[in-house]
């Protein structure tokens, strides 16, 4: 008499067994789970980066552009540059949207924050005269813009 006739025979076996796939279907549940939180959190973070990036870049743009007002063509010729970069992040942008790198909702918060600003009188100028001198580029940031 074996061992597992002693406590149930096969029925037994097959029961531990059953038990055993249920543990292992767990395992790879909890596996898959934990490597979906991992992702969405190294998402959040790469959101976060371009988050901060803007900070940084709106910053060095004069508040009265921000607020609508327009600039003199001193305060417009010395901060260019920074017109410049904040376009070319908003055409990175939209270019990891059209990729979709970034969550939807993210996205909707970008496109609407870079609808604003584009629809004050610096950024108009900044973007006419830049997107006039480099035709070829920023090929997202038109697709956004145009109506």
């Amino acid at each position: 008499m074996g061992i597992l006739d002693w406590f149930g025979g096969q029925q037994l076996a097959d029961q531990i067994s059953m038990i055993g796939v249920l543990i292992a279907a767990f395992g790879l549940l909890g596996i898959i789970w934990q490597l979906s939180q991992q992702s969405a959190q190294a998402r959040t973070t790469f959101e976060d980066s371009f988050d901060e990036r803007y900070r940084q870049v709106i910053a060095r743009i004069p508040t009265k552009a921000l607020l609508g007002e327009t600039l003199s063509e001193e305060e417009y010729r010395e901060t260019f540059d920074e017109f410049y970069h904040y376009i070319d992040l908003c055409n990175e942008q939209a270019f990891l949207w059209k990729r979709r790198r970034i969550r939807r909702r993210t996205w909707l918060q970008w496109v609407d924050g870079i609808r604003g600003n584009f629809s004050r009188p610096a950024f108009q100028r900044a973007w006419l005269e830049i997107s006039s001198k480099a035709e070829a580029d920023f090929s997202e940031l038109r697709q956004v813009l145009s109506p």
